[in-house]
């Protein structure tokens, strides 16, 4: 009982048997642990110096594609010749490589991060199976003591001195129970935050390799292009701007196109346009932003609009305000026309709802600032006027977040660009936005600067 009461006074329990071991270490000054966390702690700063020069390779091939694009904007913004065209396609062909080898990387890195989170899992676990086993013995030794009952202690002992020391021994161990098992309960609530890391970090490499697939069909569409025109042209400017006059939509074209909602269903360009006007007005986000936030992503398209909230969304902070919402607006929770987003296969929870992909908690959070917009109360999630003002208003706050007010600091000349890049790539990965402000924010960017070409059609042909 005294050698368990003088281990957990050290914070831990150990065994008897481990004595022995202990006086091996004194005489040859190191134990198989100590070598093996040594071992453990070189491999560490060794991937830890892995993962820098990873960094910093990547902020190099991120410098050299901010380049890039400022030179095909510039090509852009010089009007169109045969010649500029050829010049700006070259430099999308140029970008996208090194988007490409970027990804690569950025893969890399993150099977390092997954690989280090795994063994940071299997350490906690195997921690908690530690404590287990020496709380276990613990418990074992209490309740061998609890059979002798207090007469039994005191007649065992020849003073009161004895007898009052056995007592306060067993309060010590009773004690050390109970901090041994608020440590487990510790390590399990910090075993399941290290498994929902590792779980979103699966999910940002198999979505980072969608993109690289998507940025390689890009570029293998550039090239095409880019042959296709010089075949078409023969060189000549004069065929380029008959070409050029040929493909240039008119209004009407534009008014009729049909535009993909995010969560699901279609509307005309024309009327997506006036919805993301109101939205414009009460958010003071760009309508052409908004609108390619709610086009539908290739990232985003898997997940939408199919499962059940029971299967999908998080039980307590989501459900109970989900069931709430739909009693008020008076839609079956059972209904398609409830359908949310999936969970994903690592067990991140899903139960984003309509165009806006709002999960539940969220939408509470807008749901008094979306009213007073669009004057539906409650405001409908699967409602496009309450969809649409809801993504300018989150969108705003994501601008001004501090964060990308940091980000856009980087470029003081695009520091409008960049804060919406920022503000996309947090609208789909929140706090892991950084990994994402190229392979989702920037495409988002560039969708928006196309639609205000049309937007400017649109004004022209009113």
């Amino acid at each position: 009982m005294t050698f368990i009461i003088g281990a957990m006074l050290c914070g831990t329990f150990a065994l008897p048997f481990a004595l022995p071991q202990h006086a091996h270490a004194q005489s040859t000054g190191t134990t198989e642990a100590e070598e093996a966390a040594a071992a453990e702690k070189s491999e560490s700063e060794k991937r830890q110096e892995q993962q820098a020069e990873l960094e910093r390779q990547l902020a190099d091939l991120e410098k050299q594609i901010e380049e890039h694009e400022k030179t095909v904007a510039q090509y852009q913004k010089e009007g169109k010749t045969l010649k500029g065209e050829i010049s700006s396609l070259n430099a999308q062909i140029s970008s996208l490589n090194l988007k490409i080898k970027s990804i690569t990387l950025t893969l890399t890195k993150l099977n390092q991060e997954i690989n280090e989170t795994q063994r940071n899992i299997n350490r906690t676990e195997n921690k908690i199976e530690t404590n287990k086993d020496a709380l276990s013995n613990a418990l074992r030794t209490v309740d061998e003591t609890d059979r002798e009952n207090t007469l039994s202690i005191l007649l065992a002992n020849n003073n009161l001195s004895d007898f009052f020391g056995s007592i306060n021994d067993i309060m010590l161990i009773q004690d050390g129970i109970r901090a041994k098992l608020d440590e487990i309960t510790k390590q399990k609530q910090d075993l399941l935050v290290i498994k929902q890391e590792l779980s979103d970090k699966k999910e940002d490499q198999e979505n980072i390799r969608a993109v690289q697939l998507t940025q390689k069909k890009s570029q293998e569409s550039v090239q095409t292009k880019k042959a296709s025109l010089l075949k078409a042209t023969q060189g000549k400017e004069t065929e380029y701007q008959k070409i050029l006059k040929k493909t240039q939509e008119t209004a009407a074209q534009i008014r009729s196109r049909i535009f993909e909602l995010l969560g699901g269903g279609e509307l005309t360009f024309e009327k997506a346009y006036n919805y993301a006007r109101i939205a414009e007005g009460a958010s003071n986000v760009r309508a052409a932003l908004i609108l390619a936030i709610l086009n539908r992503e290739s990232l985003l398209g898997k997940n939408v609009g199919r499962c059940s909230y029971k299967t999908a969304m998080h039980p307590t902070r989501d459900i109970p305000y989900f069931l709430d919402l739909l009693k008020r607006l008076n839609i079956d929770p059972e209904s398609t026309a409830a359908k949310v987003s999936c969970a994903n296969q690592h067990g991140s929870y899903g139960g984003a709802m309509g165009p806006a992909q709002f999960i539940p908690s969220t939408w509470k959070l807008y749901e008094t600032k979306i009213a007073n917009v669009t004057k539906n109360s409650p405001p409908n999630p699967w409602n496009n006027s309450d969809a649409f003002t809801a993504t300018g208003i989150y969108i705003r706050e994501l601008m001004d977040s501090q964060s990308c007010i940091e980000y856009g600091k980087q470029i003081p000349s695009d520091s409008q660009m960049l804060r919406e890049r920022c503000a996309a790539a947090k609208y789909y990965a929140g706090s892991r936005w950084y990994t994402y402000r190229f392979w989702y924010g920037d495409p988002v960017v560039k969708t928006a600067n196309s639609y205000e070409d049309d937007i400017a059609v649109l004004k022209k042909g009113s």
